[in-house]
């Protein structure tokens, strides 16, 4: 008999809160505990998601009911937490990114390879309405040979000081200030999850030096990181010969949409997007020489919004700018796999939430590998520890290390199986 779930949610902070129910009403997961340091932080989920409390994160290790960890702590954390958690033999989701140390990566690589326990980190660009659509044209051969790219990720710390305040405490500064190439994989995410197998071999980054933040990002102590950049972009050079440019920005005038690729070319075939405009483009073959301009916005927009940016645009913008759409679905995320469970479950982060929490937990109950695995991941996150140095050192051209592909008898779920959770 197959042995459900019994998972260890570890940090109760403002985000952790979108997802307690998800793990709960997943049919793969018997029981889902809470842990945080903070002791009224876990006695708030318990009340309001009705489950119970676990001591801490090493009583979950030591546990043998629990059999998987989330972690849900700040971010540099991550890395060690997820090692302890493979070494005591539990599956583990995390929350991005993987790590901020590459020496980290390496370590969680080796040790799921060894283990064969389940690693997911929950990377909602690999389920973006932009990112699937950009993916299935590519796989169609639609955009021809990849040429260039450009995605970025603009939070600024404005939108985020509250949350750097719930996890840390008077200290918050000190953490606010973490490089913003050390959060990279939302923006790589959508461009490499795009073009199956391709990654990243170089980089040239450079660093906005932030002078309206100095109480945040500076090198006089003011973060834990030395770091003095409020934004930094970087110019990928990519297997395939492709060039990409990711930015990374937390000091910019600018709210929503945070995550998206902007553009995404082909030599047959182009994307782009505009705040509420989606444009796909190709050469017209009845007409040499010209291209046939489609307006793609009904699939990749959900329908709520699409219906305002058809009637109202003014309003529409400052409705996305509002955060309009943030919890919906788009007509391309049909939700077709998903469990029957998650019908009318919150979701977050324009329709990705319930994908990343269904990888993860049908990946460990088949033993196959998430499609956001730590072959992958790594390709996602190495990139942006490697850019922040090159920035460091004003620009100058850094190759980026590859961990390799995962092992040739490790099969990854499929993404589109749509039988499996209506079993």
């Amino acid at each position: 008999m197959k042995t459900k779930l019994t998972i260890a949610m570890i940090g109760c902070g403002r985000f952790a809160d979108f997802f307690v129910p998800l793990f709960k009403a997943h049919p793969e997961v018997a029981k889902v505990y809470v842990c945080d340091i903070r002791g009224e932080r876990a006695e708030d989920y318990s009340k309001r998601h009705n489950v119970e409390i676990i001591e801490s994160f090493e009583t979950a290790l030591a546990s043998p009911e629990v059999n998987a960890v989330a972690i849900f702590t700040e971010r540099q954390k991550h890395g060690p937490m997820v090692i302890e958690a493979l070494k005591a033999g539990k599956h583990v989701y995390s929350a991005v990114p993987c790590s901020i140390s590459i020496d980290e990566i390496r370590e969680i690589e080796r040790l799921v390879r060894e283990t064969r326990l389940t690693y997911s980190m929950g990377e909602t660009g690999y389920y973006r309405a932009a990112t699937l659509f950009c993916r299935e044209k590519f796989a169609k051969g639609e955009f021809g040979n990849f040429v260039y790219a450009e995605a970025q990720y603009n939070h600024d710390i404005r939108n985020m000081e509250e949350s750097f305040k719930s996890s840390g405490g008077d200290r918050w500064r000190e953490y606010a200030g973490i490089p913003p190439m050390y959060y990279p994989t939302h923006s790589t995410s959508m461009i490499l999850s795009s073009m199956p197998g391709v990654y990243a071999t170089s980089v040239r980054a450079l660093g906005y030096v932030s002078t309206e933040r100095t109480d945040i990002y500076g090198t006089d102590g003011q973060n834990l990181y030395g770091n003095p950049f409020g934004n930094t972009a970087m110019l990928l050079t990519l297997s395939n010969g492709g060039i990409a440019r990711v930015s990374e920005n937390r000091n910019v005038g600018w709210k929503a949409p945070e995550t998206y690729i902007s553009q995404f070319y082909g030599t047959n075939a182009g994307y782009e997007f505009s705040v509420a405009k989606h444009y796909f483009a190709h050469w017209d073959s009845e007409r040499p020489g010209k291209v046939k301009m489609n307006d793609v916005t009904e699939r990749l927009t959900p329908p709520e919004v699409n219906k305002l940016v058809n009637t109202d645009f003014a309003r529409a913008i400052q409705e996305i700018a509002d955060g309009a759409g943030f919890f919906d679905f788009s007509p391309i995320q049909d939700g077709k796999r998903l469990p029957e469970s998650f019908r009318g479950l919150h979701n977050g982060h324009n329709g990705t939430h319930h994908y990343i929490i269904d990888d993860f937990c049908k990946a460990a109950a088949t033993g196959k590998l998430s499609p956001t695995n730590i072959w992958e991941v790594a390709r996602y996150n190495i990139p942006g520890l490697i850019a922040h140095q090159s920035a460091l050192q004003g620009g100058i051209v850094m190759d980026i290390p590859d961990l390799g592909v995962k092992p040739a008898d490790w099969d990854v779920i499929d993404p589109y199986d749509f039988e499996y959770n209506q079993k």
